[in-house]
């Protein structure tokens, strides 16, 4: 019971170099979304940014700043956070760094879903974000049921999700050509991960979820941490292991669709930010805490570099994530092969 209470919600912050850590990341993220707030083709210079921010300046300013960047700004913050909390209960129940959502199929069976709804029911309010949810925790029982012969095994799980996430992104394929040159127009671009048009609907949706799903698993982290030490451990513990195990994925599953029905399939996420936040704050574990901040600051920064490089042309926010994640899943796969792991 003591063990239990140890490795709750407050356990990260006791680490005096993750403490140091998160506020680093809190001060990038805020300093990252000014910037974001600021520049673009309607360029603010930072007396008006101020003065529009305090609710003066022209219509105009206001206009580009509360109505288009700040939302847009709001749904990278939150789409990053998400992400990256699920990977890194992934990772955590796994004990694999490759096990994200991204590369066990529930990113792209999240996308099967959404991609369903938008081309067949219409992108109404709700249809996307349960299209989304359906399409992931199928994709979760699918991949689990071919993994769990023989006991739990990590890399099992990774390679039975690449094989169905390379099977999902067919059907995906699939789907765009049964659909009309607008409909798949629009569904391609959002298949990239793009928050290009993100708007108040999506940012109070994101918001809503984050607020119910985000503490959900802060709560649930003591069991993550037991089921960290193994299976056969936590259940000498006492802990439930199957219930934890259900717990904890649907709460990764709803993260990961919320996510990518209000910003589409942002890749790579998930996968880095989780170790990243590890590797910085030198703990034995991952910490929730530090991989959402992670998390939502690559989501910022990419989303900042996607509008900027190649402007006024702006690029989905998730071809600068693949490019930057593939380079780290490279290093990721070296480092697994040079330890004999695969």
């Amino acid at each position: 019971m003591k063990l239990y209470l140890s490795s709750g919600i407050w356990a990260e912050l006791a680490h005096r170099r993750t403490r140091i850590v998160l506020g680093v990341l809190l001060v990038a993220g805020i300093t990252v979304s000014l910037m974001g707030l600021r520049l673009g083709s309607y360029d603010l210079a930072w007396g008006r940014f101020f003065a529009t921010l305090w609710g003066g300046g022209e219509d105009m300013g206001r206009m580009v700043l509360f109505d288009l960047r700040l939302p847009r700004a709001l749904v990278a913050l939150g789409a990053g956070a998400a992400l990256a909390t699920a990977g890194a209960i992934f990772q955590s129940l796994s004990r694999n760094p490759l096990a994200s959502p991204d590369i066990i199929g529930l990113t792209t069976g999240s996308a099967t879903g959404a991609l369903v709804t938008i081309l067949w029911l219409g992108d109404q309010a709700l249809n996307v974000p349960l299209g989304a949810l359906v399409g992931g925790l199928a994709t979760v029982m699918l991949v689990y049921l071919f993994s769990l012969q023989r006991g739990m095994h990590g890399q099992r799980l990774v390679l039975i999700g690449l094989a169905i996430a390379a099977m999902l992104a067919s059907v995906n394929d699939f789907l765009m050509t049964r659909a009309e040159l607008d409909q798949a127009l629009a569904a391609k671009m959002w298949l990239h991960g793009s928050l290009q048009g993100s708007g108040w609907l999506q940012a109070q949706r994101l918001g809503l979820g984050c607020a119910v799903l985000l503490p959900l698993a802060w709560l649930l982290n003591p069991r993550l941490r037991m089921l960290e030490m193994g299976d056969e451990l936590a259940t000498s513990l006492g802990l439930n292991v199957g219930r934890s195990h259900a717990y904890l994925t649907l709460v990764a599953v709803g993260l990961t669709a919320l996510a990518i029905a209000c910003a589409g399939p942002i890749g790579f996420i998930a996968l880095a930010a989780p170790q990243l936040a590890r590797r910085l704050c030198r703990a034995s574990g991952i910490g929730l805490w530090s991989a959402a901040l992670m998390g939502a600051v690559l989501c910022a920064s990419a989303d900042l570099l996607a509008r900027l490089m190649l402007a006024p042309f702006q690029i989905p926010v998730g071809l600068v994530t693949s490019a930057l994640g593939g380079a780290y899943l490279v290093y990721l796969l070296a480092r697994e092969w040079r330890s004999q792991d695969l």
